[in-house]
């Protein structure tokens, strides 16, 4: 099973959000300013599994070329980032989705408490608007899509049943099954259907976009293909908002009982 934690990785590498990616230093640090000045509550994946911890960045430092941010109150946690090499961060300002790396950790102790220390993040996303926000389905929620594909020798109809990684307004992204079956950027499936736990199904037709390898907790590499909606009615775009919404209010809520 894919963690979330890889998907994240994949995500700020994915060129289906090339155009939110931002490198330009004087962009990141403003923005890693205002998370500072605002103490902005970050999600933060460690790598490996599902495991993440609430932190806030306390302080940029050297030139504004590094970040300080807290520790967490398990010790467990804390060895295992100080050994980690990169953490996925994900946060939110003013309603805009910011996730972005943090590399070369370090254990410090900053104004008399735990802290790690880590170089400012060389490429930052910023999702302006909800519809292109990507939500990470959940372990526990698995979702699938019903993909059709075109009648077997024998004329009978034939569809396969995908994994979804992640899902927005704009698309998902699904595992591609291993058995023999062609996808390749620009292919499109009609009338496939995704049930969303709560709201019921959606049927969507979806354009192949982009194609890469993920690797998961055992070693194993699988396809990962990023499609687009196609035409996608409003109806289905109000369920699939209505399912992102839903769930990210649920994994807020357990992050603030935690």
């Amino acid at each position: 099973m894919t963690t979330e934690h890889s998907t994240r990785v994949e995500l700020l590498r994915s060129d289906d959000f090339a155009q939110y990616l931002l490198h330009d230093p004087k962009q990141i640090k403003q923005i890693v300013r205002t998370l500072v000045e605002s103490r902005a509550l970050i999600t933060t994946y460690l790598p490996s599994g599902n495991q993440s911890f609430l932190t806030a960045l306390l302080a940029v430092i050297n030139n504004e070329e590094q970040v300080v941010f807290d520790a967490s109150p398990d010790e467990a946690v804390n060895r295992r980032v100080a050994e980690t090499e990169e953490l996925i961060c994900a946060t939110q300002i003013e309603g805009i989705k910011i996730q972005f790396p943090l590399g070369g950790i370090q254990e410090v102790t900053y104004e008399g408490r735990d802290a790690f220390l880590a170089g400012r993040p060389e490429r930052l996303l910023r999702l302006q608007r909800r519809e292109f926000y990507r939500l990470i389905t959940p372990v526990t929620h698995a979702l699938t899509c019903i993909i059709p594909l075109l009648p077997g020798p024998d004329g009978e109809p034939r569809s396969i049943e995908a994994r979804v990684l992640d899902i927005s307004g704009g698309g998902l992204a699904v595992v591609v099954p291993p058995d023999d079956v062609e996808f390749t950027p620009g292919m499109e499936f009609d009338d496939c259907r995704i049930t969303l736990p709560d709201f019921g199904p959606v049927a969507v037709r979806m354009r192949v976009r982009n194609l890469f390898r993920l690797t998961n907790r055992s070693g194993t590499e699988v396809l990962r293909a990023g499609c687009e909606f196609v035409d996608l009615p409003n109806s289905a775009n109000n369920l699939i908002q209505r399912y992102i919404f839903k769930v990210e209010r649920d994994r807020s809520a357990r992050e603030r009982g935690m």
